[in-house]
């Protein structure tokens, strides 16, 4: 379970302290997928951030699992089972697929598991598993390949910041199926998605709806997602579908 207790973060904008998450207290029980959506610059990458330890949060504190968290750094996280997968999946060059998910699992797994990982996610292992994780692969290729490498790791809680990102409409359609098998799992793994797409929405447990760093709706997904319909803020989302092609 993922606990945060009156989380506030602040930064330096020209000259001046800004509060970009005002203390929110926030409680995601096991087993869940939640997505968390809301206005741009509201403060949800922000958030993911502070929970993963790529920021640290200026006021209040983390708990996962019951242990005190805050001043785990992400490395420290990550070894808990905190996984964190960006907008924009890092390329790197003359590394192969392969080598890749065997650094996610910590082991030398044999190219088998590895296979499976990659078949998980919609990709033919055998035309991917000694690809560079370079720029000839697509975006939507290294978005999956990213969440392998997720499914590799002994992952108890995912975050993905905006998985759509970048991606045209075919491997869009194959992320939401995979956010889809991911939530039917059994793996006792908890996934919380940031997003604006109403069909990553349309899947979720729960919607935690964030506009200026604090948090304004928050429940089931049949109870939130008719409330956002038709309001200033769904306005936003159709220009940021619109935005991105998808």
């Amino acid at each position: 379970m993922l606990e945060l207790k009156n989380v506030s973060f602040g930064a330096e904008s020209d000259g001046r302290q800004v509060e970009i998450v005002r203390g929110i207290t926030l409680t995601i029980p096991d087993n869940k997928f939640v997505v968390i959506t809301g206005p741009n610059g509201g403060g949800k990458s922000t958030l993911a951030k502070l929970i993963a330890g790529i920021e640290k949060n200026t006021a209040g504190q983390i708990f996962f699992n019951g242990e005190d968290i805050t001043d785990r750094n992400i490395t420290e996280r990550a070894r808990l089972g905190i996984g964190f997968a960006f907008q924009q999946p890092v390329r790197f060059k003359g590394l192969t697929v392969l080598d890749l998910l065997r650094i996610a699992a910590g082991k030398p797994i044999k190219i088998a598991a590895a296979c499976e990982y990659l078949s998980e996610v919609g990709l033919c292992a055998k035309d991917y598993i000694n690809r560079e994780v370079n720029a000839s692969l697509s975006g939507g290729e290294l978005k999956r390949i990213e969440i392998a490498t997720v499914l590799a790791r002994d992952i108890k809680l995912a975050l993905f910041d905006e998985p759509e990102a970048g991606i045209d409409l075919w491997s869009f359609s194959n992320l939401v199926r995979i956010f889809e098998n991911m939530r039917k799992s059994e793996n006792g793994r908890t996934i919380v998605v940031i997003s604006h797409q109403e069909r990553i929405l349309n899947i979720a447990d729960e919607i935690i709806v964030l506009a200026d760093g604090q948090i304004v709706k928050q429940g089931p997904k049949d109870e939130i997602l008719p409330g956002i319909i038709g309001t200033k803020y769904a306005t936003e989302v159709c220009r940021k579908i619109s935005e991105s092609g998808v």
